[in-house]
């Protein structure tokens, strides 16, 4: 194994680039931008395409326009450039296309500022655009997981003519870590039955995301929701740590989740049995492994870089089975392992059900300290 420093946005370009892209469009904005400017360099190098948009809506929309001829294509972008790319994005899932985007997260609403964050959950996560569809969703917490969550975000994309989303916040991007990347792979000399390649000696092939009719319109409906129920089956995945004897578990994504790790290594050194458990899907969520959860433990944690987007998901399984608890540094803050420590005190030594829902705990303790 020969690890190189990588910086996360740079590893993350060079992996899409050896999972065989071959086509990228993308509009700078930080702290995203090196991951474009990185490939506006290596992609012409290698004969393939790259085009900086003139916005982040043109890009998305020559992302659409690839992806019917079945390349294997990428943008990139941080959280409002993101937001202008959601009706193309709808676009793309409903006409069942594979595109690999990329989402490194910085603080809002609005503008905000150009610090790590993890805002971009619900509009995510939770099928930004309009319509029903689910992209597949992938968290890394680390280089290398970004290394192989790009590549394998490719294969998904294929195997199910999805959207798939690598999310993850400013720090990953801008951070440096030893890892590996994988070998280069060959592109591709055949391309799926559906691709636009041309129409001689056959019948045209037609994407397109309208159906006038409503029947139509149900039918594709169905069709993706049913692609999305073998996504669920077969595709959830998660790192769990110290649960197998955990009377409390911590559950965070990402940044917040590695963050979480070293503030749970602290609590055993201090003999507190507590757990992590990290979803590497978020969507598909690990919905089964925390209702499993909540039915073993004493409390659970969730700790984010938001004010608490990935927790309402978490009560959704937990479902009133065992207290919840929340920590949040929202705005572009990374929460700190001692912090974190606290809040596994406060978890641990508070017994019985909670009063009221656990972000409005959160937010009047945190309110104290403006």
């Amino acid at each position: 194994m020969v690890k190189e420093l990588l910086k996360g946005n740079i590893a993350i370009a060079e992996a899409a680039v050896r999972a065989g892209l071959q086509a990228y469009f993308g509009y700078p904005i930080t702290p995203q931008t090196e991951l474009l400017e990185y490939l506006s360099k290596r992609m012409p190098e290698l004969g393939r395409t790259f085009v900086q948009a003139e916005s982040e809506l043109g890009a998305i929309n020559m992302v659409y326009g690839a992806a019917c001829t079945g390349v294997r294509v990428m943008s990139s972008s941080s959280s409002p450039g993101i937001s202008l790319m959601m009706e193309g994005l709808s676009y793309i899932a409903g006409t069942e296309l594979p595109v690999v985007l990329i989402d490194v997260m910085r603080g809002g609403p609005g503008l905000g500022n150009i610090a790590p964050s993890q805002q971009d959950y619900n509009q995510i996560v939770h099928g930004g655009g309009h319509g029903d569809y689910y992209p597949i969703v992938l968290a890394p917490a680390n280089i290398q997981e970004a290394i192989d969550l790009t590549v394998l975000a490719f294969d998904l994309a294929e195997k199910y003519r999805s959207i798939v989303i690598v999310l993850l916040d400013g720090s990953l991007g801008q951070m440096m870590e030893p890892a590996e990347l994988p070998p280069m792979q060959p592109l591709r000399e055949s391309y799926p039955e559906w691709a636009t390649r041309g129409a001689i000696g056959r019948e045209r092939r037609i994407h397109t995301s309208i159906y006038l009719n409503p029947v139509e319109q149900e039918k594709t409906n169905l069709r993706i929701l049913q692609r999305w129920q073998e996504v669920k089956k077969n595709e959830v995945r998660y790192k769990s740590y110290f649960l197998e004897d955990a009377e409390y578990v911590v559950i965070g994504f990402g940044t917040a989740g590695r963050v979480a790790l070293s503030a749970v290594r602290a609590a055993r050194a201090e003999g507190n049995k507590v757990g992590l458990l990290r979803p590497v899907t978020l969507a598909p969520f690990p919905a089964q492994q925390i209702e499993a959860l909540a039915g073993s433990s004493k409390g659970i944690l969730v700790v984010e870089m938001n004010s608490g987007q990935m927790l309402d998901d978490v009560m959704a399984c937990v479902k009133g089975r065992t207290p919840v608890h929340f920590y949040g540094r929202p705005g572009g803050i990374v929460p700190l392992p001692d912090e974190v420590l606290v809040e596994i005190h406060r978890m641990t030594e508070k017994s019985g059900r909670l009063n009221g829902h656990p972000r409005d705990q959160w937010l009047e303790r945190m309110v104290q300290h403006i």
